[in-house]
């Protein structure tokens, strides 16, 4: 990266849990990573984390500790085997589900650390449309929401990208189908939800990124807390997130806001300066 470039800032999120979103999260890493990019994941689940455990590690630090007992976030950061990053989240502190308007620009200057250390930043959300979740998702540059063939995994990442075009001006998510039985099912359900947000929601820009079939492996590399992309390389989820990355690498990052508060906003807004 440039000394002057932007970070990539993009969001893995979803309306419903269980479909997988930190466990894409953490191997997307893994192959963005391999594929030399300098990687940092946010768990931005911050009452609940979840992406230490995914990966067996247990931090001592978390983004707790940066609200309350003002550490810094070079503390904070946490090296994997896996040549990434995580900024972990605390679980089961209750105080952290919804974050105050001073501790969100809090964050935002303090992720101003990691701006020329970074080539990507993961924003792991939680599910649903709660505060913090829209606010992770309009802060970042772009938003993977991932969804499976369940009807309500369908309806509730309709919910989530309604909520964001209507009440914030979002207007382009990329799409992750996992979970799926074929490229078939997963081209089915993104068609689906296409129609829904051209028929409702005029404007919205939706990409498909790829799928990730079921595996059996998946399931035996959760339970090793160890992910399935570095347990098994060669298996067909491993092959179809490593495709994903690849996709993801070509994103351009763009220098124009959309009006909402970014991640590196004092950066962006550097760029938007410089371009005009």
């Amino acid at each position: 990266m440039t000394q002057n470039a932007l970070p990539l800032v993009f969001s893995v999120t979803s309306g419903k849990g269980g479909v997988g979103k930190t466990n894409l999260s953490v191997n997307l890493a893994v192959e963005l990573a391999r594929a030399g990019k300098r990687v940092v994941i946010l768990d931005a689940d911050l009452g609940l984390a979840n992406v230490d455990v995914i990966l067996g590690l247990a931090p001592k630090l978390n983004i707790f500790h940066l609200f309350n007992e003002g550490m810094t976030l070079e503390k904070i950061l946490f090296d994997t085997p896996y040549g990434f990053r995580i900024l972990p989240a605390a679980s089961g502190v209750s105080d952290m589900v919804n974050l105050t308007a001073g501790q969100k620009l809090d964050l935002l200057e303090a992720m101003d650390y990691l701006e020329n250390g970074v080539d990507h930043l993961i924003v792991d959300t939680g599910a649903g449309i709660n505060d913090n979740v829209l606010y992770f998702n309009i802060a970042a540059q772009e938003r993977l929401v991932v969804l499976t063939p369940e009807p309500t995994s369908l309806t509730d990442a309709y919910a989530l990208i309604k909520v964001l075009k209507l009440n914030h001006g979002v207007d382009r998510f990329r799409i992750l189908v996992n979970m799926t039985r074929d490229e078939k099912t997963a081209r089915e359900i993104f068609i689906k939800l296409y129609k829904a947000c051209d028929h409702f929601l005029s404007g919205v820009s939706l990409d498909l990124v790829g799928f990730v079939p079921m595996d059996p492996l998946v399931r035996k590399a959760v339970i090793a807390q160890t992910p399935f992309t570095h347990l098994t390389p060669d298996c067909p989820a491993s092959v179809a997130v490593r495709q994903a990355a690849e996709r993801i690498n070509t994103w351009k990052v763009t220098a124009k806001a959309d009006g909402n508060i970014k991640f590196f906003w004092k950066k962006l807004l550097f760029q938007e300066q410089s371009v005009a």
